[in-house]
């Protein structure tokens, strides 16, 4: 896959597993499959999304993805579990706007904080997440138990905590521009509309 492909983005089905879950290990370049259990795809793919490019032939290919899921326990947050983009396609965007789309699927829910989890020692992907304008927690060891890293190994391996704010729907507008009466009834924008006369 090269830059600039024509790309796609769908919301996940819980089939895009056995795509997904061929490619990762090869993606990092490490075995990480175990990080990614079925179940996430089975019971998240709605909050979830698929990122395709043309193969050429009319069939489409894999070119990343992201699963995350509005959390059921903390009614402000989501949570961004697992993001993948084909090695080809890194350093253009691609994962900030797979971001970016969850960003607006969590805002339209009303969720307010996005979440996610890494190694203290990815140093990439707390670069990435921090010029997302998340803040990063100090390392935590032990995050999973003791000595879990997440993947099946054990080790001694920390984990940071990545916390990230979404801008109100009060914040972008004040409340005259987003609920005004409209045939006797009160409507209210949704959290990605614009403010009438906008």
């Amino acid at each position: 896959m090269t830059p600039g492909a024509d790309l796609q983005f769908r919301t996940a089905t819980a089939a895009d597993y056995n795509q997904i879950i061929a490619v990762v290990d090869d993606w990092w370049g490490r075995p990480i499959r175990t990080a990614l259990p079925r179940v996430f795809l089975d019971h998240f793919h709605a909050t979830s999304t698929i990122a395709e490019t043309s193969a050429g032939d009319g069939e489409r290919g894999l070119a990343g993805f992201l699963i995350g899921f509005l959390s059921p326990s903390e009614p402000d947050a989501a949570y961004i579990h697992f993001v993948g983009v084909h090695p080809g396609l890194r350093g253009h965007g691609l994962a900030r706007t797979l971001y970016q789309r969850f960003f607006a699927l969590a805002a339209a829910d009303g969720r307010s904080v996005i979440t996610a989890i890494t190694a203290a020692r990815n140093a990439r992907s707390i670069a990435f997440h921090t010029a997302m304008g998340f803040t990063v927690s100090p390392p935590i060891p032990n995050y999973d138990g003791p000595g879990y890293d997440g993947t099946g190994h054990y080790d001694t391996t920390a984990k940071v905590l990545f916390h990230r704010r979404l801008p109100s729907l009060a914040r972008r507008f004040p409340e005259s521009a987003r609920s005004r009466p409209v045939n006797g009834c009160l409507v209210t924008l949704a959290a990605d509309a614009d403010p009438p006369g906008g």
